[in-house]
């Protein structure tokens, strides 16, 4: 069973089709997160022509959102399974553990991250990263780190993750009792922070950039759809009037995001719908971009029905194997798109370098999440050896 968006499976798997499903697991989520990975791979590598792949660039939300949902729908069929079956003290410890999984593998990686900038002896990159900050005063970083108050660049994503799981007991609670009230309390948070822009603070000053207090809306709304509303809400989403809600609305979005790459394009957004719609904010979970995340589910549901194969299989095998494998992928990918990052800054910036650096970090987050998982088949349990 699927434990979280951040957890690894055994992959016992044969993944024929993208929708096969082994006891009950929608194989869709690991899927799709993993080519989310792969989008997430290209976009972190600055100035890379192959971000015109990925959704980033064609609508006001991308992949985060993506993450974050599928990160509160197997949350809540895990550890909602475990709950009927072991009771409890057992899930609320393994929710926990897996919160703090995350964590160590947050600071695991502040590690390596600091190590591989102070190895590339480039002082530009110490702003680049936002690691300038520990170079000067490394014992404030660190603390500051693990209370979650300080992150590098592309790592800010792993702190909002760590609060989200270690609520999660919680939010499992209520949404086992009262799911309306879960999903009605969390809206009205995430209305809050729109309107009074209610945040945590980050260090040294301003506010975490993934706001946990919006984008728990997004994960407790994955959570309610697994527990409650996929029932309730299939018909509305495979209806005809959801689709023609979504696709002016995805054409409308598509507008406005190529305003902002494309010099033609730049003038095309009146300054009263400007004045409306801006800013369209990432670390709040802007109304815009959660409609947008809306709008394009329900375009990706009618197109990608349960044993959907429209992808060549080696190429579904490895997208499942990222996204199965999600945590220690996702950690990679941020060490490998700093590393293309320095190759093609110092070596050559050309559309063929950048394609060459993408599909080979591509490659090696594949062969690693290839080999997680052949590890968790070989694995057994043995005695404690210390």
């Amino acid at each position: 069973m699927q434990e979280a968006v951040t957890d690894h499976s055994p992959g016992t798997e044969d993944p024929s089709a993208i929708g096969a499903d082994i006891d009950g697991r929608d194989l869709r989520l690991d899927a799709y997160r993993g080519l989310a990975l792969w989008f997430i791979l290209i976009d972190h590598i600055p100035d890379n022509a192959l971000g015109w792949l990925t959704l980033r660039n064609y609508g006001f939300s991308d992949t985060t959102e993506v993450f974050v949902f599928i990160s509160g729908y197997t949350c809540m069929l895990a550890y909602g399974g475990e709950l009927r079956e072991w009771g409890w003290p057992t899930t609320i410890t393994r929710a926990l553990r897996r919160g703090l999984e995350i964590y160590a593998a947050f600071l695991l990686l502040l590690f390596a991250y600091f190590g591989l900038v102070w190895a590339t002896g480039d002082s530009r990159a110490l702003d680049a990263t936002n690691t300038n900050l520990f170079f000067q005063d490394p014992g404030a970083a660190i603390l500051h780190a693990m209370v979650l108050q300080y992150a590098p660049v592309n790592t800010d994503i792993l702190p909002t993750f760590v609060l989200l799981h270690l609520s999660f007991p919680g939010v499992l609670w209520v949404m086992t009792r009262k799911p309306a009230i879960a999903l009605t309390g969390s809206f009205l948070l995430y209305l809050m922070v729109q309107a009074f822009n209610w945040h945590l603070p980050a260090w040294p000053h301003g506010e975490m950039y993934f706001n946990p207090l919006a984008w728990q809306a997004l994960f407790v709304f994955g959570a309610w759809y697994a527990q409650e509303g996929s029932d309730w809400l299939r018909n509305i989403v495979r209806s005809r009037t959801a689709l023609w809600l979504a696709i002016p609305y995805l054409a409308f979005s598509l507008a406005v995001a190529l305003s902002w790459q494309t010099k033609a394009l730049e003038g095309w957004v009146p300054d009263a719908l400007a004045r409306l719609i801006y800013p369209i904010d990432k670390s709040h979970l802007a109304p815009l971009r959660l409609l947008h995340f809306l709008a394009l589910a329900v375009l990706v549901v009618r197109l990608t029905p349960r044993h959907w194969s429209g992808f060549p299989k080696p190429l579904i095998t490895a997208m499942i194997r990222c996204g199965e494998n999600s945590l220690a992928v996702y950690c990679l990918s941020v060490l490998l798109s700093f590393t293309g990052s320095l190759i093609l800054t110092r070596i050559n910036p050309g559309f063929l370098m950048q394609a060459t650096v993408s599909i080979a970090g591509i490659a090696l987050m594949t062969a690693a999440a290839t080999s997680l998982t052949l590890e968790a088949k070989l694995d057994r349990r043995g005695p404690p050896l210390f």
